[in-house]
């Protein structure tokens, strides 16, 4: 897509405008003989057959990150190669097909090794009921389960570390008037070979004992067992200081050559009471390895909370469309009057976290980090957000240098758009 049409459509998200259409919502072309309605608006580009027989959307996300870090310690390199880079340049289309059939598909420009995301089939022709196929996020923590866009700063917890994210399998999901459930089997990634990661039974079940238009209380308990092939790969856990710019991590376990299997329970609770959300998990990761080695097990959790400060708050989500990601908080709503191309000053969110990550175990030190995070998100229009954070890491003992002690102080920012 050239600079020019990429401002045309920029401009045209922020209008809020249908194309071809002077108002918001979508309209029928009468210029198009079978009825069909092609419109431009904060959701992308849609095509819409008549009677809703097939709808059409391309969507996308461009995410721009930029800042700065400094150790305090000396003899450490550079923390940042590069001071901007792109963390994620998509396009996704998605295709419904009648009332039961979902299709996404959404690539990464940015990542050359993992360039595809969602592709998946979801069907829903059974009430209350999901069957999901394709490569797709396993469903394992609330934190890696909220989109991309919406995350409440640029990078999740440490505890991320832990979370499978995507890969190839078959989820049966099921949710009530408040909770869910959801079990899957998973292979490997879609970029790196079905068989490249042995197989996976991973299971999430989630209850909001208080579920209204403004208060939830989400409680949730996941579980994983991946049986690992016996090919030679070695199985590696790390984090990265929740900045994607640092040039290494600070904590690793480097390879674990002789890893049979990696099992993972998570804890997870949140509480939203208007503009105000409180979000907290706890994972447990054990390792266990062949030949008569000892278990490895590892650690970690986050606590975060954030409000918003001159709007709605994020708003809870039981069932998606399709995939795994059932019962999380969607991103933050910019209403018609607060956005800055209407004359507004757009909606301003603050949020805080402490995180944690602890890897070392037995023979093995893969280093203990803690982070305190302070951030604030300025969302001037549909589909733009602007983010900033300070990052103070510690990690002690470090996987550098012989476990040396480290201290860092990181400013990170991201320009996205998203439709």
């Amino acid at each position: 897509m050239s600079a020019r049409a990429g401002l045309t459509i920029l401009a045209f998200l922020l209008a809020g405008q249908p194309l071809g259409a002077g108002a918001q919502e979508t309209k029928r072309n009468p210029a198009q003989p079978n009825g069909e309605t092609l419109t431009l608006d904060e959701k992308g580009i849609t095509l819409t057959l008549p009677e809703d027989v097939a709808k059409l959307r391309i969507g996308g996300k461009l995410q721009l990150d930029f800042g700065a870090s400094a150790l305090r310690q000396p003899g450490f390199a550079e923390p940042f190669p590069d001071n901007v880079a792109v963390r994620r340049s998509w396009i996704e289309s998605y295709l419904t097909l009648g009332k039961t059939l979902e299709i996404a598909f959404q690539y990464d420009f940015a990542d050359p090794m993992r360039p595809i995301n969602d592709a998946v089939i979801g069907y829903s022709g059974v009430e209350n009921t999901l069957l999901s196929v394709g490569n797709m996020k396993e469903h394992f923590s609330l934190d890696q389960l909220i989109s991309d866009n919406a995350p409440l700063f640029t990078e999740r917890s440490l505890a991320d570390a832990f979370a499978p994210s995507r890969n190839v399998g078959v989820a049966l999901g099921r949710h009530g008037a408040d909770w869910t459930l959801v079990a899957s089997v998973f292979g490997g990634n879609a970029n790196t070979g079905l068989d490249s990661e042995g197989i996976a039974a991973t299971a999430r079940a989630t209850y909001a004992p208080i579920r209204t238009d403004d208060r939830v209380l989400h409680l949730g308990l996941a579980g994983s067992f991946r049986d690992l092939p016996r090919n030679g790969d070695a199985l590696a856990l790390s984090s990265r200081s929740e900045a994607f710019l640092f040039r290494q991590t600070f904590v690793n376990t480097g390879d674990i050559r002789d890893a049979a299997s990696i099992g993972r329970i998570g804890l997870e609770a949140a509480y939203r009471d208007g503009p105000f959300l409180v979000q907290a998990e706890y994972i447990r990761t054990a390792v266990e390895r062949s030949g008569g080695a000892g278990r490895l097990a590892f650690q970690g959790g986050y606590i975060q909370a954030s409000v918003v400060l001159n709007g709605q708050g994020r708003a809870y989500q039981l069932s998606p469309d399709y995939g795994t990601t059932y019962a999380v908080f969607s991103g933050v709503k910019v209403p018609e009057e607060a956005r800055v191309s209407r004359g507004g000053i757009g909606v301003f969110e603050l949020g805080t976290r402490f995180s944690a990550i602890d890897l070392d175990d037995g023979g093995l030190r893969g280093g203990i980090e803690r982070d305190v995070t302070v951030g604030l998100n300025w969302y001037p229009d549909r589909n733009v957000r602007i983010v900033t954070d300070y990052v103070r890491s510690h990690a002690s003992p470090s996987a550098l240098q012989g476990g040396r002690t480290i201290d860092a102080d990181t400013f990170i920012g991201r320009f996205q758009l998203y439709w």
